[in-house]
């Protein structure tokens, strides 16, 4: 079976198109990319701007018109923070329907986790034991963990890479002061959501990174792949640490040239450290293993999952 997925995110529109069927691992097929930056169309009422919703119907049309000519069994649309955190959201949706004939699913930031969190413990396995997720968005930051394929506890903070670029480091590059007031702010979110939800939960066997902000912060600190198994490099805490100070003297149009760093991710790959760090510091993390399957691998293997009569998450399925 060919699927397509197309996700509709703060910084890009993905479409992902696999060959999978139940008991095997989804075979990529094809995969593009859309840049949208959402978070720097947001007016002050915090609705997308015109200019911004016709930059994601052009990116998904752009995306529906690649999976026509693919030919697909079935395509899965998704959207994320930021048109489900959007004044006018469901306006702008259903523009898209209207102008695209897409009608997409808004998955809340729980269920990104949750969905994510499955995709983690398939690529790991078993073995992995206890997990703790960490997965940076261009509008929100999920935590979760849990011993199983859906975790036993999850949170969505709005502290993504774009978001926090665009509210704290607005400045190329940016201030000392607005990295403090980013750090100050994120250290008191992870540390309420740290005693108020993941108070008491055993310690992790693991703690896994995953999307693109922190695989390419692992990239950019820890190296390329393992030549011989393809393996990510895992992110060390003090890699981190040290990188910092470089990533903040940098303007955005030079930190994309950095490896592992993309044109889009260039301009807010500080807020990405920053807040990345300061999750590692509250939840005594030193080393993150780099899952190179996210959300859109999840929403795949749900998919199947339902084909082979296992069945879906209910809270996905109750939004």
């Amino acid at each position: 079976m060919r699927l397509g997925v197309i996700d509709v995110g703060s910084n890009t529109v993905h479409l992902l198109v696999v060959d999978a069927h139940p008991g095997a691992s989804p075979n990529p097929y094809h995969s593009q990319r859309s840049t949208l930056r959402l978070m720097r169309y947001l007016d002050d009422d915090g609705a997308i701007t015109d200019e911004g919703v016709a930059r994601i119907i052009a990116a998904i049309a752009e995306a529906v018109k690649t999976v026509q000519e693919i030919g697909v069994d079935d395509l899965l649309a998704t959207a994320t923070s930021a048109i489900r955190e959007a004044a006018n959201g469901e306006e702008v949706l259903a523009r898209i329907e209207r102008e695209t004939g897409l009608k997409l699913d808004v998955l809340s930031g729980e269920d990104e986790a949750r969905i994510t969190m499955l995709a983690v413990r398939r690529w790991l396995g078993w073995s992995a034991g206890e997990i703790l997720l960490f997965d940076i968005g261009g509008g929100s930051f999920e935590i979760a963990q849990g011993a199983d394929e859906y975790p036993d506890v999850q949170v969505s903070l709005p502290l993504g890479a774009g978001r926090s670029t665009i509210l704290y480091l607005p400045e190329d590059p940016p201030t000392a002061e607005g990295i403090s007031r980013l750090r100050a702010h994120a250290r008191e979110e992870f540390t309420r959501v740290r005693k108020e939800m993941f108070k008491g939960r055993p310690k992790p066997k693991r703690v896994v990174g995953t999307s693109k902000t922190i695989r390419s912060l692992a990239r950019l600190i820890g190296g390329p792949p393992d030549p011989a198994t393809g393996d990510l490099a895992e992110l060390h805490y003090a890699g981190l640490r040290e990188w910092e100070p470089t990533l903040r003297d940098m303007p955005g149009s030079v930190r994309e040239y950095l490896p592992g760093i993309t044109p889009e991710r260039g301009y807010q790959i500080m807020a990405g450290a920053v807040v990345l760090r300061t999750a590692m510091k509250v939840f005594d993390v030193s080393t993150l293993t780099i899952s190179p399957w996210a959300l859109r691998e999840g929403i795949v293997l749900r998919y199947i999952d339902a084909l082979d009569g296992r069945g879906t998450d209910p809270v996905s399925e109750d939004g």
